[in-house]
């Protein structure tokens, strides 16, 4: 794989993940205040349809084994594109049947071509060091993805609810361009021959294998710590921040500063292995993020440092634990099995962020776009994660050791 190869691979990263950020991060707010839905029964649609998309993953992955990647993500970027335009572009009426059904839709687009995605760069990867490059370049690309998504909405229109809505139109092409070159520049690899296990019996294997189960509780952990924030950030910035028209800025400088530590980070990995540079990413987080409940209306500034600081080990969530995983997959011959259930756990930890922290938050009292219940909004998005974080790295020092003890 030459540099321009790997780098070919990544570039389908970016419109994936261009539309990953409005679906986990935009989506609630907008359809909190533009289509006027409660936040209770805005939060259980987003923790129905994604528990029943997190449900599928583990069939795709299972499929993924079986029929051919390249194949598999080119039918599923049909859905996904058109899902996502129509998510981002309510009626106004029966707005809670339309957004239950656009996201069933550009979720499965989503999920399969992801599944087949990851196990792609698994088969294209010969060597831990080179699947460690691909799913950098991977991840770096969808890091540009996020940013563009980030900073466009307040480009596109005067407000940001606008300018989402005008976002979903740009993905199309941006899709069509990146798949077009993703699949002309990377080869098939080799493909791990999978064995002819039913669905069940695949799972079985896959969890049967301890490491994988203890990594999972890890990446269960870390995740939750890093679905928090994510779902609360607009309501966060707007209320009790009060930037409303900063947000957009705000999480491009988080993103950006999570691009540009990801090639640190794999070389960190490659001195001091990937456990070692993730346990760090996880403490620096942890300080980073720590002063977040500190900050009141118009710190604009203190909030800005925060998200350059966590962005940072940004690249580390996003780069070492996939290429971990990836390890395991091919040491246990079924790479898509194990992206399938890695990606179910992935959705699991947003679809309880969404659907457990909103209605906690409307039975706390909170109003968005008001001042009552910010103590509690505060409490979920600043200080909750860093319990998980915390744990996270617990779980993830004590697998490092159990598998030295194995060794």
């Amino acid at each position: 794989m030459t540099p321009s190869r790997i780098l070919a691979y990544g570039l389908l990263g970016l419109p994936l993940a261009f539309a990953a950020l409005p679906i986990y991060v935009h989506v609630p707010r907008f359809y909190a205040e533009t289509a006027g839905l409660p936040l209770a029964l805005l939060g259980f649609i987003l923790l129905g349809a994604r528990l029943l998309d997190a449900g599928i993953d583990p069939w795709l992955g299972w499929l993924a084994d079986r029929v051919s990647r390249r194949r598999m993500v080119a039918l599923a970027l049909l859905p996904f594109g058109l899902g996502f335009v129509a998510l981002l572009n309510p009626p106004s009426e029966n707005v809670s049947i339309w957004l239950l059904a656009s996201l069933a839709l550009t979720y499965l687009g989503f999920s399969a071509a992801t599944v087949a995605y990851q196990a792609w760069g698994a088969d294209v990867g010969s060597d831990s060091g080179l699947r460690t490059r691909l799913t950098a370049a991977r991840e770096g690309f969808g890091l540009l993805g996020v940013v563009l998504a980030a900073a466009l909405p307040t480009v596109l229109a005067g407000s940001l609810n606008d300018g989402i809505a005008r976002l979903s139109w740009i993905l199309p092409p941006l899709l069509l361009i990146a798949a077009a070159t993703t699949f002309i520049r990377v080869g098939v690899g080799r493909p791990v021959v999978a064995s002819r296990q039913a669905l069940l019996p695949s799972l079985r294997r896959v969890f049967a294998d301890l490491a994988f189960r203890r990594l999972l509780l890890v990446f269960v952990a870390n995740g939750i710590a890093a679905a928090l924030p994510a779902t609360l950030f607009l309501f966060f910035v707007a209320d009790v921040l009060q930037l409303e028209s900063a947000s957009g800025p705000l999480l491009a400088l988080y993103f950006v500063a999570g691009a540009a530590s990801l090639p640190l980070w794999v070389k960190l990995a490659a001195r001091q292995g990937r456990v070692v540079a993730w346990l760090l990413a996880m403490g620096l987080s942890i300080i980073a993020f720590a002063g977040a409940s500190l900050l009141g209306a118009g710190d604009l500034w203190p909030f800005a440092l925060i998200c350059v600081a966590s962005g940072l080990t940004l690249g580390a969530d996003l780069a070492l634990p996939a290429a971990i995983a990836a390890d395991l997959g091919e040491r246990q011959g079924q790479p898509g099995a194990c992206f399938g259930v890695w990606n179910f756990v992935s959705k699991l930890n947003l679809a309880l962020a969404a659907g457990l922290s909103l209605p906690l938050l409307a039975l706390l009292g909170y109003v968005p776009g008001s001042t009552a219940g910010l103590p509690a909004l505060t409490f979920a998005y600043a200080l909750l994660p860093l319990a998980f974080k915390a744990l996270a790295a617990a779980l993830l020092w004590r697998w490092r050791h159990s598998l030295e003890s194995e060794s």
